[in-house]
C-alpha cells in the first residue's frame, strides 16, 4: 500500500482527494493536515510514503513546508498539488524537494498514477501538468538572464546527453527516447543519470525545466 498524507487548507478539497484516493486499492490516506505548519508533525506521526501537498496555503505554503521536510533523515516524497501559476513557482517547489506535480484540475486516475510513480521512485506529472512545463507559462521563460543560465548549464553536458535531454519536456519515457535518437533504453537511462548528476538535479521533472527553459526542447520531425 502506498501511505499518503493529504495537506490543504481547503476542506472540500481534501475531501474530494480522500474520496478519489479511496477508490484506488493500492492507496491508503492516513492522515490530512490543514496547513503547512502542521505538516511536520503529521509526517511524525503518520509516516507517509508520500505526501501530496498544496503549495498555496494561509500559514505556510507548500513550498517551505517541503524545504522542511527534507531535513528529515527518512524524508516522505512530495507531490506538489498546484495550478501551475508561473515557472518560478516550478522552479522553486524543485529547488525545495518536490518530485511530482498534480494539477487541481486533473482527472482521478491520473492523480493516482503519480502517486504510484513517485512512491515508485520516480518523477511524477500528470498530463496538465506536462502542458503546462512544456507551454513555458510565465515570465520566467521569457527572462533572458535565466534562459542563458540554463544554456550555459546544458553547455556542461556532451552531445549524446544533450541529445538525450532534449527529449524530455515533451514528457516521452526511456524507451520512446531511444526510438528518436537510436539508442537503447538502458543507454537513454544512462545519460540521464549523468545529465542529472552533471546539473546537480534529482529529478527528469527539473532536468526538463531546464532543458526547457534554455529553450533546447527537441523538434520532432
Amino acid at each position: 500500500m502506498i501511505r499518503v498524507l493529504l495537506v490543504d487548507d481547503d476542506p472540500l478539497v481534501r475531501q474530494l482527494l480522500s474520496a478519489v484516493l479511496a477508490a484506488a486499492p493500492d492507496v491508503d490516506v492516513v492522515g490530512t493536515a490543514t496547513d503547512g505548519d502542521e505538516v511536520a508533525d503529521a509526517v511524525a506521526a503518520h509516516r507517509p510514503d508520500v505526501v501530496l501537498m498544496d503549495l498555496q496555503m494561509r500559514r505556510v505554503g507548500g513550498i517551505a513546508a517541503t524545504a522542511a521536510l527534507q531535513r528529515r533523515p527518512d524524508a516522505p516524497r512530495v507531490v506538489a498539488l498546484t495550478s501551475f501559476g508561473s515557472d518560478d513557482a516550478v522552479r522553486a517547489a524543485l529547488d525545495a524537494g518536490v518530485v511530482g506535480f498534480v494539477n487541481k484540475t486533473a482527472d482521478p486516475e491520473d492523480v493516482v498514477k503519480v502517486l504510484r510513480d513517485v512512491a515508485a521512485g520516480h518523477g511524477g506529472l500528470d498530463p496538465a501538468a506536462q502542458r503546462a512545463l512544456i507551454d513555458g507559462r510565465g515570465a520566467d521563460r521569457a527572462g533572458t538572464d535565466r534562459q542563458r543560465e540554463a544554456q550555459v548549464r546544458l553547455a556542461a553536458l556532451t552531445a549524446r546527453e544533450r541529445e538525450v535531454v532534449e527529449w524530455l519536456p515533451h514528457g516521452l519515457s526511456n524507451p520512446q527516447i531511444a526510438e528518436r535518437t537510436y539508442l537503447s533504453a538502458s543507454t537513454v537511462k544512462q545519460h540521464l543519470s549523468s545529465a542529472m548528476r552533471t546539473l546537480g538535479v534529482d529529478s527528469r521533472e527539473a532536468l526538463a525545466v531546464v532543458v526547457d527553459r534554455a529553450g533546447a526542447t527537441a523538434r520532432p520531425d
